[in-house]
Order: structure tokens, then sequence, then C-alpha cells
């Protein structure tokens, strides 16, 4: 019986019916193993095989090869196939290939050869499957093959509209694996001129090409700004008649206007030509404008389409942050999607409101919608638009809404999803410390996250409270008494036992004047929980006990007969057994001021960037909102509590005769302890001394935070605030006049030489040449990283003093190469096998050094955290070794890396390892770190 002929391949369906009805594994093998035979010899046959039989057992092998089984034979009928002038022939061979032949395959060359025949035919269709099969494959060896080809079947005026669309497609996919494929000079303006094409396929391949050329090479395709406003403007203008025909459910062309929406947030709002920032602001306008009228259809996709372009819009909005009435008017319409009926849409207006409120513009208006957004964190049906939800009221929040804000997020916890919970716990301890105008507010909301989500609560929350009250004189007594009364809670959770435990052991005697906490009632109290404790906890509380014997003599006894009873007994744990004895001796043999000496109390910690935040970023790797970077205000603390408490009194007098208490970050401590300006006191402080003019310099700190003060002498306070994403920052520096009298020729100048500029991207705006006497401006800087750099650009601050000589400060910007990192989880398997890939003596740098202080392992944990990598837990057999991995993101590529920390207590040193396909950023990295520890 002769075969049937056609596209039906009756022999195939047969074949594949035959599989589906087998009905077992070990039937199907065998039902294929006939067939590959059968196969094998009609191609090893003396009878020549036709077309239509050669497609079909193409075909039969492809399928095979779908089911999972290997495939070593046929590769060269398929490549037969190639030649074949049939549609359905060449279509079955270029599927063959792109699938199943390897780049290394001897077949290569005669594919590449019948690839370029088809890509130099005048048959469309022909040309349009080698595109589709060069791209399928997308090697570096194709790439190199058809570099030349392909760009010229994309710009030729000859070429078809459908082929365009084909070669600009293939085009993108090869760029993606070889970026060198695009040609630059003349080719630039010929593919960016693309965008004005009457054909919609061509002209929205191009711009998804076009897009990707920007990320790599911004500057050189600068051009297509104006041509996709322009092309933007034809399509959503009222009067468009662009495209009139790819009208989609009454939207027009809805998938080019997001690509173009999305390619202008490659670029900084256009301020060279009016023209087009006009036309773009009107675009914006028209969008936001139609997202008002009533819907032309009550079909789904007719609102599908209108929101894809709306919120592509407001991202570019919210990107350039330029155009206060257009942010408002974003804001306000994404309100209206709080209450809509649709799941995603609420989310997607959640998302993007997030955003808004980080600008200065938008803050307000997004905080009207504040009730609404408490009800969806409240009452929405998906878990992910509560945390998106919760997210926003965490943006939103500042001084004038904190205290609703956290009480609301308090409430909920106790309902709260199990998988938001310690998340929600971290960002209420972060508002709490942030915008706390009486600590004792603060120490309550602390309490009642331990009370209400005390599994949730890490040991930095705790640790953070103590710290607090530690620092804060004022709070002592009311946080003594507050945790006592907790305590007294049948059900108290651990974490309560360990809060209320340092305190009392640390100010027990605030309140024991009071018959209801005296003495022996707060002993009792506490080792009333002592047996439901942790080993941990057991221990902290031994410490609390010595420290009553100090505050408490007339308890003495009673807590020497507890250490008697827990240093006989024969305990498991000889940690808790060798504590007690050890204060049981102490209590014995110390006199009164010997105990007094070695039991007085904790000094003031050293005040640092909260651990909270640490926390906060491992749980969103990337860069951590503005609104979660907490600094307390206060000078640096010395040790002796004593100290503290003069340096404190000193520092507020002098901030006052120098008129500076304004904020100029808006991060300083409360009105009610009296500060004065931002003094931040993580890390090292780098002063000295120039004439009678005290100065503090503290550039070098920012390689591991984002916002701060920079810079600060008698005249001039300069601080900052930062965010990075990607290759892509931008920072705030916020000039503060310190003086009674205005600074005249404020200039400050960019100081980054032509050559660094083509690696680091810093466009500054200009500011007022004069800054009042007690006044603040704002100067805003975006940077963007092209290629990998070193060192980081300076700022030159000139200005005159009125009756004084001209003043020249100079001072580095926190752009080093480590703020375009990304954290990158890995696994112990993944981490070190890229450990031994980067093992050549290019990609490796190590240092042995001396710490410059007391190790300190979980400060350095701190201090790797904000340098922007992933700190992996787990990885390294020796826990005190620190382990991390981070991708630096570049326009030209991404530089991943990797990093190994080694502390020697004993010996007070350090062994960096850093490993890097780059060895530039391999030693620009250990050099950024050698100097901070």
């Amino acid at each position: 019986m002769a075969p049937v002929r056609g596209d039906g391949m009756r022999g195939l369906a047969v074949f594949i019916s035959d599989i589906r009805n087998c009905k077992s594994k070990e039937a199907e093998i065998k039902r294929i193993n006939k067939e590959l035979a059968n196969i094998r010899s009609k191609f090893k046959g003396d009878k020549t095989l036709d077309g239509y039989q050669k497609k079909k057992y193409v075909c039969k092998l492809l399928f095979i090869f779908l089911l999972g089984h290997d495939i070593d034979f046929g590769h060269m009928e398929a490549v037969n196939l190639l030649s074949s002038n049939k549609y359905s022939e060449k279509q079955i061979g270029y599927l063959f290939i792109s699938v199943l032949v390897n780049t290394n395959s001897d077949l290569i060359k005669l594919i590449i050869q019948s690839i370029k025949n088809d890509l130099q035919s005048r048959n469309p269709i022909h040309v349009n499957l080698a595109l589709q099969c060069i791209a399928n494959i997308g090697s570096r060896d194709m790439a190199e093959a058809f570099s030349n080809e392909i760009p010229k079947l994309l710009v030729s005026g000859d070429t078809m509209d459908v082929v365009k669309q084909s070669a600009a497609l293939c085009l993108l996919r090869l760029f993606r694996t070889c970026p060198d494929i695009i040609p630059g000079g003349e080719w630039t303006s010929r593919i960016i001129h693309l965008l004005n094409d009457q054909h919609m396929g061509v002209v929205t391949a191009a711009t998804s090409l076009i897009d990707a050329l920007v990320k790599k090479n911004p500057e050189e395709y600068k051009g297509c700004v104006s041509l996709a406003v322009s092309r933007l403007s034809r399509i959503v203008t009222a009067s468009y008649t662009d495209l009139q025909d790819y009208t989609y459910y009454f939207v027009p062309a809805p998938w080019l206007s997001v690509k173009l929406l999305r390619l202008l947030q490659n670029y900084n709002p256009p301020t060279e030509d009016p023209g087009v920032r006009g036309r773009l602001n009107e675009c914006l306008e028209t969008i936001l404008n139609k997202a008002q009228e009533p819907p032309k259809s009550k079909k789904v996709q007719h609102s599908n389409a209108k929101n894809a372009v709306l919120f592509e819009a407001i991202n570019l909005i919210i990107h350039n942050d330029s155009e206060p009435s257009l942010l408002v008017r974003a804001c306000n319409q994404l309100g209206q999607f709080l209450s809509n009926r649709e799941t995603n849409l609420r989310y997607l207006a959640l998302e993007s409101m997030c955003h808004l409120a980080t600008s200065e513009f938008s803050h307000e208006a997004v905080k009207k919608h504040q009730e609404v957004v408490i009800l969806s964190m409240k009452m929405e049906k998906d878990v992910s638009v509560r945390q998106q939800a919760v997210d926003l009221l965490y943006a939103m929040c500042d001084r004038s809404n904190a205290e609703e804000i956290v009480q609301e997020m308090l409430n909920y916890l106790e309902t709260a999803d199990y998988s938001i919970r310690e998340e929600m716990v971290l960002k209420v301890a972060i508002l709490a410390e942030k915008y706390a105008t009486d600590y004792t507010w603060y120490v309550d909301v602390i309490l009642n996250l331990i009370r209400i989500a005390g599994d949730y609560v890490s040991e930095e929350v705790w640790y953070r409270v103590i710290q607090i009250v530690i620092n804060r004189e004022e709070v002592q007594g009311y946080a003594a008494k507050t945790v006592f009364e907790a305590l007294q809670a049948p059900a108290c959770h651990e974490n309560m036992v360990k809060v209320g435990g340092y305190i009392l052991g640390e100010f027990g005697n605030l309140i024991a004047g009071d018959s209801r906490s005296a003495p022996m009632v707060q002993f009792k109290l506490l080792h009333s929980k002592y047996h439901l404790c942790s080993s941990m906890t057991r221990a902290l509380l031994l410490s609390t006990y010595i420290k009553f014997i100090n505050l408490f003599p007339e308890i003495r006894g009673t807590i020497q007969d507890v250490f008697r009873q827990h240093s006989n007994l024969r305990s498991a744990d000889a940690e808790l057994q060798q504590r007690a004895s050890e204060y049981l001796q102490l209590s014995i043999v110390a006199s009164t001021d010997v105990l007094a000496t070695v039991l007085e109390e904790m000094p003031s910690f050293p005040e640092r960037e909260s651990s909270i935040l640490a926390v906060l970023k491992k749980k969103k790797p990337g860069r951590v909102p503005e609104n979660a970077e907490i600094r307390d205000n206060k000078s640096p603390v010395p040790n002796s509590h004593n100290a503290h408490n003069n340096a404190q009194t000193n520092h507020t007098s002098s901030a006052n005769n120098a008129n500076a208490s304004s904020d100029l970050l808006g991060l300083s401590t409360p009105p009610a302890s009296q500060s004065g300006t931002l003094i931040d006191v993580l890390g090292d402080i780098y002063s000295t001394t120039n004439g009678n003019s005290s100065v503090v310099n503290n550039s070098k700190k920012f390689v591991f935070k984002n916002n701060g003060v920079l810079f600060e002498n008698d005249l001039l306070q300069i601080g900052v605030k930062s965010e990075f994403r990607q290759n892509l920052g931008r920072l705030g520096l916020y000039y503060g006049n310190k003086t009674q009298t205005a600074l005249q020729n404020f200039v400050p100048t960019l100081q980054w030489s032509a050559e660094d500029a083509l690696k680091l991207n810093v466009q500054i705006k200009a500011v007022e040449p004069t800054l009042e006497a007690g006044a603040q401006i704002q100067q805003l800087l975006t940077a963007e990283c092209i290629d990998h750099y070193l060192g980081a650009p300076s700022i030159l601050i000139s200005f005159r003093v009125s009756g004084g000589a001209q003043q020249k400060i100079t001072v580095n910007l926190p752009l080093t190469i480590n703020k375009f990192f990304e954290p990158t989880e890995m696994n112990a398997e993944s981490f070190f096998a890229r450990w031994r890939n980067l093992g050549g003596e290019q990609q490796r740098a190590q240092r042995v050094f001396k710490a410059m202080q007391p190790l300190d392992l979980p400060g350095a944990r701190n201090k790797l955290t904000g340098f922007g990598m992933q700190l992996l837990d787990s990885i390294d057999p020796n826990p005190d070794n620190m382990v991390c991995a981070g991708i630096i993101h570049t326009q030209a590529h991404k530089v991943g890396c990797l990093l190994r920390l080694e502390p020697n207590k004993q010996a007070q040193m350090f062994r960096l390892t850093i490993r890097s396909s780059l060895e530039a950023v391999t030693s620009e990295i250990c050099d950024l770190l050698v100097d901070q520890f």
C-alpha cells in the first residue's frame, strides 16, 4: 500500500497512537526500539528515500527524543531536508537541527552553509525559517557566522516587514549570547530609526532589541528617547492615527506602548529638549486620563490591555520622580484600584504605591489611603496582597502616623499568617525605634511584640531594646517596672524572661522601693520561670542573680543557696554548674567594694546601625528601603556611664550654641532627647584639625552603609541618603548651613575623570548658589555603573562665608564598586563548585592583616552584610568563619564574587580571601574590606 502523501503523515499518527496505548513502560520501550530499528534500516537501505519519507522518519525521531530517549542517528537526513524547496520538509529539518544538533557537531558547517543559502533566498518564508533556527540555537558560533548578514537584513530597504521582524528578534537572541555582534557607528542610527517603521511587528521587535542595546550602551543609543516619545505620542494621544489597525479591544497597540514606556525607563527625564519632555508628560497625562474614562467593553481583555499600559506609565512616572502633579495623580489612580474586585489589580496597586511612598512629591498623597491599606492588611483573602499591604504601611510610615500604623500592625500580628509574622515583627521594631518620640512607647511596643509573637522575635530585636534602655537613663525605671509587670503573666514567653532578667539585673533597684516589687519579690518572680527555660536563658538568669547580690545585699543568703544547689548538682549542663560555682565563690570571697566594682552597671553600648536591619536585609536581599535606616544621633559613647552623661550634656550644649538643631536627614533622635545635629557613630570617625575647626569626615564608613552624615565641621554638615538597584544608583546630598550667616557662591563640583566617567556615569543636578543661615538644601545625583572601576568619585564644595576667606571641602562620595552588589543565596555545593572554578591566579586575592580593634565577630558580620553581599551560614565548617556571595551588576557584564573571612581570636588577626571572575574587581574588593576591619 502506497504511503499517504501530505502533511498528515499517517505513519506518524499510527506510531503516536501505539505509544499512547502502551499499558506499561516496558511495552513503550519495546515499541520505540522496534520503530528505531525500522528507521535505522530505512536510512541505511539502498533505496533512496524521498523528501516525504525523510520528513516522516525525522518527525518520529523528534517525538521519541521528546519522550526522553537518546537519538544518535538521523542528523544527516535532517540536514538534507534543509535543502528541500518544500516548506513542510524544510521546517521539520530546521526543527530537528534546533532541538537535537549539538553546536560541536561535525555537521555544523553544513548547517551554517544551508542557513546562509536560505538567508540569501528571495523566498521570505525560507529566510524566516533560517532566522528562527539561528535564534533557537543562539550559540556564539551562530553569532559569529551571521554577524554581517542579519544586521543587513534588519535595516535593508528591500527586506520584507515579516523578515525584518524576525531579524530583530534573532539579533536580540544573539546579542544576549554575544554582545559584540551589534555593529556601531552608522548602524546605531539605522537601528534606532526602526522605531519609525509603519509595520507593527517590526517596530515592536525593534523596541525589544533597542531596549537590550540601551542597557549595554545607553549613551550611544540616547537618540532613541525622542523617537520613542514621538511614537508613543502618536499612539496614545486622543487624535492618534498611528497603527490604528492594531487596536486591541479599543486599546491602541498596547504591547508596543508598554515596550516604549519600558524603554524610556532606561534614561533620566529628557531635559535637553523641552519639547520632548512636554510630549512625554502629555502622553503620561493622556494615559492617566483614559484610565478615568468608563470602560468601552466589559470584556476582561479590554481592562487587561488598558491597565497594562497604565501601570507601565506609572512605573515611568515613578522612575522619573520629577513631576509632582503626575506623581500625585498616579497615586490617586492607584488608590482607586485598592478597592477593585480584581486581586491582581489590588496587588499591583499596593506594589506601585510602595515606590510612590519613597518620593518626596507623593509621600503625603500615599498617606491619604492609609485606612484602605490597613483594611487590605486585615481583610484580604490572598496572603501575598496582605504582605504587600504590610510593605506599603511600612513605606508610608513617618512621625505623623507611626503610632497608629505600629498599633495596627500589632493588632494584626495576633491573627497574621505565620509566613509573614517574622518580617512584620522586624518592621514594627524598626518603625518603633525610628519614630519614637517617647521611648516609653518604644519599650511598650517591643514588650507587646514579645507577648503577641514571641516565637518570631529574633535575638536582634530583644538585644536592641536592651541597648536602647541601657543608653537612655530616662527610660530605665519605666522599663524595669513594665517588664516586671509583664513577667507576672501566667504564660510568659522565654524572650520576655530574657529581657526581664537583663533589665531587672541592671535596674531592678529603681523599682525596689515599692513593696509590690521588693527585691525578694523580683527574685522569686524570675526564679519561678527558671525551670521552664532553655539552658542559655538559665545562664542569663544566674548572671541576674549575682547582679542582685550587688543591688540587694539583704537577699544574698537566698541567692547563695540557689548557687549552692546548682553547683552541687550532677547536671548534664557543665556550663550552668560552672557558672553557679564561680558566682557562689565570687559572692563569698569578694569584699563589698570589689563586688560593686565587678558587678557595676553595664556601660552604654557603642551606637551603631541597628542589627535588626541586617536581618531584614537577609530576608529581602537587595537594598533595604529608606524607611529601614536607623541610627542614633548621640555623640560617641565613652565606656564610663558618668562620662556618657557628661558627653551627652556637652554635645547638647555645643549643638545649641551652634544653632544646628535641624536634622538633615530626618534620622535624628526624637525631640524629647534634646539632641543636636546628626552625628553618626557607626564605625570609625576620622577626625582632623583645621585651625580651630573640628572636622568629622565619615566617607570611609559608607562602604558599609547608604545613609548618614558624610562630612561635618563648624560651618557645614553634609548628609547623604542613597539607594541602589542593580547597576543604577541614586543619591541625595543634604547641605546644612551651621552658621548664622549665609554661605555665598556655594558650588558643589563633581571630581571624576573623563576616563572613569566611561565606567561610572554620574549625573549631578545644580543647586542654588546661596545657602541661607541655618537652612538646608538638597542635591540629587544619579549613578550608572557601565563597567567595573576603581576608587570612587569625589565632590568639591566651594563657598564663601560672609567676611571670611574662600572655603573648599573635598569629600569622597559613597559610590564604591560594592554599591552595585546583588546578594546571592547559595547552598554549600554550589558555593564550593564556584569557589573551585574561580581558582585561577588572576581571579583570587588573599590578605592576612591585624584587626584595627579588638575582634568583634557580630560586628564583622554586620559589616559584611552592609557591604552588599549575602552572608551564607552553615557553609564553612568553622562557625567563626564568614562566607559571602554576591554579583556586581554593570552594563557591560555581571561579575560574580565570593568571599571568605577567617578570624584568629588569639592573634587578633584576619585572613581575607576574595575570588571573582575579574582580577581588577578581586583586588578592589579586597582593598576596600582590609581598610575597614
